[in-house]
């Protein structure tokens, strides 16, 4: 793996055993410092990345209250060929400071700053240096940021998969129409006070190995409960989702992931382990059409709200519905053409046309073949 980093940046052994971290300084704002945090697969100098290169990028964005810790989500993509890249927004995870307000911003727009400081690293800035095709993943919240930033950046990316994404609120259209006016308010008066918190830890519990769940996750930075929500990072979400309803037209392909089913986050019920215990599924899949010309959605049977975190059998489907996918609508790169020839094999060319070139770098014409008898007679001489 190539490293395009700029030379004055340090990539860092991460918690991950593996893994390594960029700190990425991003513009203070009225808190304070302020970074993001790009994570990959750490990279041995000399050694070459094992098995293919299909010539992709994958950059993936966590959502409301995570960190990147998938792992396994990692080592799919590059069984894919991909070079894989997770970037903790500010204020979350690798990227929270104690100075901070966890997860708060005003606008979503914000993270335009956080992405396009990961985007450089890679090569894929507003003018790409790479030479290779970038697909963009995102989770819940990380799924919306993502759809709303692709939709102002046509050309920027090519491929866009989203993670049980979180486009429309719990309670619908409806519930955003009654709540914002008043959300809005609030924020302008109190924009960092909080509000009541209805995350009773149950999707933790389903996913955590502390608790039914199968996965190690920091607790310091994805609390059992979550945090806390604020005014203006609410009233950000429901704008967002509000672009949402009226069209992001975005115009690259689109893959959405998403559960069958749904279980009120009310009280703890076997069923949040094969289901979606945070979104209302059914008016998320109501949105998927909005976001552009060519989305697909597959609903996946058994899924938590975070996909990939499913049981092992429902994580198969998950690999081999985004593998396909990637296959189909992913462009493979173009083979690059034959440079025209020069000098004598130019003018070779031109006047008798392609051949076979000589040993002394001449080409010479091909011998002509004898045309081929026509089928159910045989071939005789002619006078």
């Amino acid at each position: 793996m190539e490293d395009e980093t700029d030379p004055g940046s340090t990539w860092e052994p991460d918690a991950l055993p593996g893994f390594e971290r960029l700190t990425l300084p991003l513009e203070p704002d009225f808190e304070g410092d302020v970074v993001a945090t790009l994570v990959r697969r750490a990279v041995e100098p000399g050694v070459a990345t094992p098995g293919r290169d299909a010539g992709i990028d994958v950059l993936y964005v966590h959502g409301w209250v995570d960190y990147f810790f998938q792992t396994h989500l990692a080592a799919f993509w590059e069984r894919q060929g991909a070079r894989f890249y997770a970037l903790d927004l500010r204020k979350y995870g690798r990227s929270l400071r104690e100075h901070q307000t966890p997860g708060f911003v005003t606008a979503l727009a914000t993270y335009d700053e956080d992405i396009e400081a990961a985007l450089a690293v890679l090569g894929h800035g507003p003018k790409p240096s790479s030479g290779r095709r970038l697909v963009l993943m995102g989770h819940s919240t990380g799924g919306l940021v993502l759809s709303l930033w692709v939709s102002h950046r046509p050309g920027r990316a090519d491929a866009l998969v989203l993670n049980s994404p979180w486009l429309e609120f719990q309670t619908r259209s409806v519930g955003r129409w009654m709540l914002e006016p008043g959300l809005r308010a609030q924020a302008a008066l109190a924009p960092r006070s909080h509000l009541v918190n209805v995350d009773l830890g149950y999707y933790v519990r389903s996913v955590s190995n502390r608790y039914d769940g199968a996965w190690e996750i920091d607790p310091a930075w994805r609390p059992d409960t979550g945090w806390r929500t604020t005014p203006a990072w609410l009233s950000a979400i429901f704008q967002g989702q509000e672009r949402v309803s009226r069209g992001l037209g975005i115009d690259i392909p689109v893959l959405v992931l998403l559960s069958t089913r749904s279980t009120a986050p009310v009280r703890w019920s076997p069923e949040m382990m094969t289901t979606d215990s945070v979104l209302e599924v059914g008016g998320v899949a109501r949105r998927v059409p909005a976001l552009g010309s060519l989305v697909t959605l597959v609903r996946i049977d058994g899924a938590l709200h975070d996909v990939t975190l499913s049981a092992p059998a429902v994580r198969d489907v998950v690999w081999r519905e985004i593998s396909r996918w990637v296959h189909a609508y992913v462009p493979a790169p173009t083979a690059a053409a034959e440079p025209e020839p020069t000098g004598v094999a130019a003018w070779w060319r031109r006047t008798f046309g392609a051949g076979r070139p000589s040993r002394r770098g001449v080409r010479a014409p091909a011998p002509a073949r004898s045309p081929r008898p026509a089928r159910g007679r045989s071939a005789r001489p002619t006078a």
